[in-house]
């Protein structure tokens, strides 16, 4: 059997990945999408592409009918359905067996075991695999549950049984912390993955998590490709993965390896799917069954680089019923490759999802360098989906030059118009402990507090103020009078008889605060003041599309420069800077706000930090609240996010819930008990 039509249930980097396979096997790639995914690069990829239905992914990418409606209106023979969304789905699985349709991934049996946290764990350890101390019952209460952890011991981890991607898992140090933290794991559960059962398991000091690649036919063969290190994580998220691990050995690999291929074999897997496992740093030949992702993984291309397999070929392969053509002493692996995820997220705003238009992209290309990407220009990225937007891979004979190599093609990365978290990523590359792969899952919360991102600096706002200044240079004469030949009377240079008048730019630094920058001169050879701070020369001058160097002080750098409206977006050196460029308008109405405020005194208003959907309002206009209390929950990208109340007083909300807010749009202010009186006298 071979297919000739293969519909691609996802979006995104993979969605792109998947296709590109297909068009290499010469098989029609049939793309779906979404409204907001309408001009998606996946969607002119493919050979054809069907509309599934509104943002949301229950209308589009979740909506198993208007998937299956697709496939049979196209003549798809299979579907192959990516990671997130139905990738994991038994009622998805079993609606294709259904439909005479194949389904790109393991059998219903596989899925059903697998896909929950409890049944693989009991299962697997019929097999031999073994498995971490903790709780894994189906229908415990949470009252149940808190009786059970006194023989699990502290801390634990909870941990939700259906789902992945570290959602909803919950580290707990302390008894008493426990009951709050099953209710807001329980919450989330229900929310992500419609299944609020949960497990607990005793937390394995210094962990770390390495996974096993594993591919199975429909004859019985199993074999496994090696081991991922993907101890770089946050919040339970990998960050950056690594193949292989820089910590097992070679007997270790062959034992952990067959394993993986243990565990496959028991629910009679078949296709690609991955094992993970955990790992104490402190005894790197002990590791422990976590669960099994009956997928491909988002951390798959390390695996292809090393050992020279294209794992979506193989997929594609197996669905169609042949066997495997490689034996487990065929697999060999050679070099190290390393890949980081790059999120539209900030990082210096606790990595808040972000969203915005690409207004200029250049990703990394060259020898040892893979990047798989949904990036396009002009591509919107909006909140209704996960943050990831690409992936970006090296590979090198040794880690250390994987490792330098990666970090240099995250260097030649831009993405402006949209926050992206590439300069975090290259700061975890250069930390001391990274670079010598003594790695854990919490290295990343450990390390965070100390990693210091670059600012806005002077060279920053120079070249902003200049990128300004020439385009109000550019407009003035445009539309200046023909008759003025200098144009000394409509540019806006500063000159006028005697000293030269200082052009004012006001530039947005964060949500609160900003800095003036005075520029007189031509944009190519001025004096820049910033800040107040003495004049000095500098210049702005175009190096390329989209590129510009800056003079300042004796300094020079190039930026990458783009503007949408308002905001000003530099990028250099795999690191981006947001600016607003604030007009006299908005000056003065923020002076008149605040002439009333004392000095020092705490904002009154509530700001939105990320871009999102409001989803609880849990207070109304003319409530009291005190410091600290929650008034609204907006949601973006997977994520939620309290909005507090920074003092006591009456409130005002002018939202409800499943309104859309911007980032640091003000979504409620409070006034003060001492406001209130001075009011009303």
């Amino acid at each position: 059997m071979t297919f000739d039509t293969v519909l691609v249930a996802n979006r995104g980097e993979i969605a792109c990945r998947i296709i590109r396979t297909l068009r290499e096997c010469g098989i029609r790639s049939i793309a779906v999408y979404s409204d907001a995914d309408r001009d998606a690069l996946h969607v002119s990829l493919a050979d054809a592409a069907v509309r599934l239905g509104g943002a949301a992914p229950a209308d589009s990418y979740l909506n198993i009918a208007a998937v299956l409606a697709a496939a049979a209106r196209t003549g798809a023979q299979a579907i192959h359905p990516g990671y997130g969304f139905l990738s994991e789905n038994q009622a998805f699985a079993q609606a294709c067996a259904d439909a005479g349709i194949v389904f790109i991934g393991p059998s219903v049996h596989a899925l059903n075991v697998m896909g929950d946290k409890i049944r693989s764990k009991n299962h697997v350890a019929g097999y031999g695999v073994p498995i971490i101390p903790g709780v894994a019952e189906a229908g415990l209460s949470n009252e149940q549950l808190i009786a059970a952890a006194v023989d699990v011991g502290y801390p634990m981890l909870i941990k939700p049984s259906a789902g992945g991607g570290g959602k909803g898992m919950h580290v707990v140090e302390r008894a008493e912390d426990l009951p709050a933290s099953l209710e807001t794991a329980r919450r989330v559960a229900l929310s992500a993955f419609g299944d609020d059962t949960l497990l607990l398991e005793r937390l394995v000091a210094t962990p770390r998590h390495i996974e096993v690649q594993v591919l199975a036919d429909n004859h019985g063969a199993v074999i496994h490709l090696g081991e991922r290190e993907c101890s770089l994580q946050r919040r339970h998220q990998k960050v950056i993965e690594e193949a292989p691990s820089p910590l097992l050995d070679e007997a270790t690999r062959s034992r952990i390896g067959e394993a993986a291929c243990a565990a496959a074999s028991s629910v009679g897997y078949s296709g690609a799917g991955t094992v993970e496992f955990l790992v104490s740093a402190a005894a790197p030949d002990e590791f422990f069954f976590m669960e099994m992702n009956t997928r491909l993984q988002v951390e798959h291309p390390v695996t292809e680089l090393v050992t020279g397999l294209d794992l979506v070929d193989w997929q594609l392969r197996i669905a169609a019923g042949e066997p495997l053509t490689v034996a487990q002493r065929d697999i060999c692996l050679t070099g190290h490759a390393i890949e980081a995820r790059v999120y539209a997220e900030n990082p210096e705003r606790g990595f808040l999802p972000t969203t915005g238009t690409v207004l200029q992209l250049h990703e990394a290309t060259g020898d040892g360098v893979r990047v798989d990407s949904s990036l396009t220009l002009g591509l919107a990225i909006a909140s209704h989906y996960d943050p990831m937007l690409a992936k970006v891979i090296a590979w090198a004979p040794t880690r250390l030059e994987a490792l330098n190599r990666l970090d240099r093609a995250l260097a030649d990365t831009v993405v402006l118009g949209v926050q992206t978290n590439t300069e975090y990523l290259r700061l975890l590359l250069a930390d001391a402990d990274v670079r010598v792969g003594r790695l854990d899952t919490g290295l990343i919360e450990r390390k965070l507090p100390g990693l210091t991102f670059q600012g806005a600096d002077e060279q920053v706002l120079a070249a902003a103020a200049l990128f300004l200044h020439g385009r109000a240079v550019a407009r003035a004469l445009a539309e200046s009078d023909l008759s003025d030949a200098n144009g000394v009377w409509t540019r806006p240079s500063g000159w006028r008889a005697g000293s030269p008048r200082p052009v004012r730019y006001s530039l947005g630094v964060s949500a609160t605060e900003s800095v003036e920058v005075q520029v007189v001169g031509e944009p190519g050879a001025a004096s820049v003041s910033i800040g107040g701070g003495p004049a000095k020369e500098a210049g702005l001058v175009r190096v390329g599309d989209g590129a510009f160097s800056v003079d300042y002080d004796g300094q020079t750098r190039t930026f990458a420069i783009e503007q949408s409206g308002t905001r000003m977006y530099l990028g250099a050196d795999g690191f981006s800077f947001e600016l607003r460029h604030r007009s006299r308008a908005e000056q003065l109405a923020e002076h008149l706000a605040s002439r009333g405020r004392v000095p020092g005194a705490v904002s009154p208003d509530v700001r939105s930090p990320m871009p999102g959907t409001v989803i609880a309002v849990h207070a109304a206009t003319g409530d009291v609240v005190t410091a600290g209390q929650t008034i609204l929950v907006v949601e973006a990208m997977k994520m939620e996010h309290k909005l507090v109340a920074a003092t006591a007083g009456r409130v005002t909300v002018n939202l409800k819930t499943g309104d859309l807010v911007s980032l640091d749009q003000i979504v409620a202010t409070v006034t003060t008990q001492e406001a209130d009186k001075e009011g009303s006298a």
